[in-house]
């Protein structure tokens, strides 16, 4: 691939101080707009000239239009919200992400959701404000996380930081990927490739945690359903960290309430901001946060680390890192 230039950048990003200053920069000599990302007037002004685009949010139609734009970067990590089909239809056209800059926090994350189902925090937390001592019957039975088995389905970023963790508590860890190279990643007992026609089905009977770090896609949307529920075990958890569409709800909600399964632990919601009415607040051994991890210490500079090698990457005409592809579309 031939070496590209960079002749004008729109930054809807709400950078200040030195990570603003790095992230021109990162671009210089081409000049960086910046515009408030509810500045209409001013990014379709931007839009006029600029051939790269780093926004804050996700892209819609207007960034489809100029043929000039040829590559847009948006600073979170999933792409659903961007893999629309007239923005997969631009094939000059590059949009990548900003995925894996808070892989390890979400990888702890999903560990305080699987120690926190392991040792029933909210029971805990329950005869505390009881002033009860030793008021969980059966508590003395309850093992541990070594020796249990951590089914993580989507090995990108969070699912690779989740093995080697998995690991290190003394943890047997399945994998369900695509292709040889998520096969190494470091911690894994063994690996389902979706590539070689893998399914998760033998990670759902198998796994004491089953664990959801996968991209939301029109292929992976519902993924989980009352069958997939189903071929788990009555005592395993589910841990979602990826996005809500990938789990049925109304399934988890019935199998929660039916014993179907243990416990959940929940990050993400089909529908979000969560509704009051929700049925799946009331779903017994339930943890719930709120599509919020605590950060790294510096989530931004950590961005700026990946925007910076995909500017290098793109102007020597190189492979971009967590560029999306026609896989990622999503159209529900």
């Amino acid at each position: 691939m031939s070496e590209r230039e960079i002749t004008s950048v729109l930054a809807t990003v709400d950078y200040q101080g030195w990570h603003r200053d790095r992230l021109i920069e990162v671009f210089a000599p081409a000049p960086v707009t910046f515009v408030d990302a509810d500045d209409a007037d001013g990014i379709a002004r931007a839009l006029e000239t600029a051939d790269v685009a780093v926004l804050k949010a996700d892209l819609d139609e207007r960034y489809a239009r100029p043929p000039q734009l040829k590559w847009v970067h948006c600073d979170h990590a999933g792409l659903n919200g961007s893999a629309k089909p007239e923005i997969i239809a631009r094939t000059d056209l590059i949009v990548t992400a900003s995925a894996g800059r808070a892989a390890p926090a979400l990888a702890q994350h999903i560990f305080f959701f699987a120690l926190g189902l392991t040792y029933d925090a909210p029971g805990l937390v329950r005869i505390k404000n009881e002033h009860k001592w030793r008021g969980l019957p059966g508590y003395e039975d309850r093992r541990g996380l070594y020796g249990k088995t951590m089914g993580i389905i989507g090995l990108g970023h969070t699912g690779r930081e989740t093995a080697k963790l998995a690991k290190a508590m003394g943890m047997s860890v399945l994998g369900y990927g695509r292709g040889a190279d998520q096969g190494r990643t470091e911690g894994l007992d063994e690996y389902f490739d979706s590539a070689e026609g893998a399914t998760i089905d033998e990670i759902l009977g198998r796994s004491d945690f089953v664990v959801l770090c996968i991209r939301l896609t029109d292929e992976t949307w519902h993924m989980i359903g009352a069958r997939e529920l189903g071929l788990m075990k009555p005592s395993s958890y589910l841990i979602n960290m990826a996005r809500g569409a990938v789990v049925d709800e109304n399934a988890l909600v019935a199998a929660l309430h039916a014993g179907g399964i243990a416990g959940a632990g929940l990050d993400v919601f089909e529908q979000e901001p969560l509704p009051a009415d929700a049925p799946i607040w009331d779903a017994p051994n339930t943890l719930m946060t709120h599509h919020v991890t605590a950060e790294m210490p510096d989530l931004r500079a950590r961005s700026l680390e990946i925007i910076a090698e995909n500017v290098r990457r793109y102007r020597a005409g190189e492979e971009l890192l967590n560029r999306m592809s026609p896989g990622d579309l999503y159209t529900h």
